[in-house]
């Protein structure tokens, strides 16, 4: 399979399995993620081969991990059909093959709104994940439209029991709310009070906590601090 500079899929493997870095492995397997390649490693090689749409395609169907994630730097997010698009997603095993599909495929494809609206209420929590996801940029770039008291209310009743990718997508969705709309911030904070999700989650010096009351007091003061 030959890409149209004649890069083959089996050239771009043997180059990803020559930067494999068992210790790099190693801590992302801690993450669920299981490739052991540098993500600028990875990122020099998608920028040599730029963008590829049959390369990127025949990379995707190796199923390995570290050669979806090339796909996605050298695809053409909007090539992509949405019925092809949700069999990625269902497809996405690891964390972060996931998240760069929704955030550098899906987020800029034509069928990114009817995908959030299936993914949303899809049963599968990590399929749900991504439509939260999706719900969270509208939440901050493009509210109109949306029920954001009606997101809060949700967010409220399940976000606690949700499972580990669903509920941090919920949060993130919780935050954005407080963050970009004044009006709903009380009531955001004061859910993120009471639920307590994340709240003891190790944060790094000079890092912000993914808890949503702190994360939203944080991102507001840097606001202000700009105005």
């Amino acid at each position: 399979m030959t890409g149209t500079t004649g890069t083959t899929v089996e050239q771009v493997m043997a180059e990803l399995a020559g930067l494999e870095d068992p210790r790099m492995r190693e801590v992302n397997e801690r993450h669920g993620d299981d490739h052991g390649v540098n993500l600028t490693k990875l990122r020099a090689v998608a920028k040599r081969l730029k963008t590829q749409q049959d390369l990127a395609r025949d990379l995707w169907k190796t199923d390995d991990s570290a050669a979806r994630l090339l796909a996605l730097l050298i695809c053409r997010p909007k090539a992509f059909e949405r019925d092809e698009l949700d069999a990625m997603l269902r497809a996405s095993r690891t964390p972060k093959v996931h998240d760069w599909l929704v955030n550098y495929v899906v987020k800029k494809s034509p069928h990114a709104e009817e995908l959030r609206l299936a993914w949303f209420a899809d049963p599968d929590p990590v399929v749900a994940s991504a439509g939260w996801a999706l719900t969270t940029e509208r939440v901050a770039k493009k509210p109109d439209g949306l029920d954001l008291p009606g997101l809060l209310d949700v967010i409220e009743a399940q976000m606690k029991d949700a499972p580990e990718r669903l509920q941090w997508a919920m949060n993130h969705c919780l935050a954005q709310i407080g963050i970009e709309h004044p009006e709903h911030r009380a009531r955001a904070i004061d859910i993120g009070e009471r639920l307590e999700v994340l709240k003891d989650y190790p944060t790094p010096p000079n890092c912000t906590s993914p808890f949503a009351p702190a994360w939203i007091g944080e991102m507001v003061r840097r606001q202000q601090e700009k105005q």
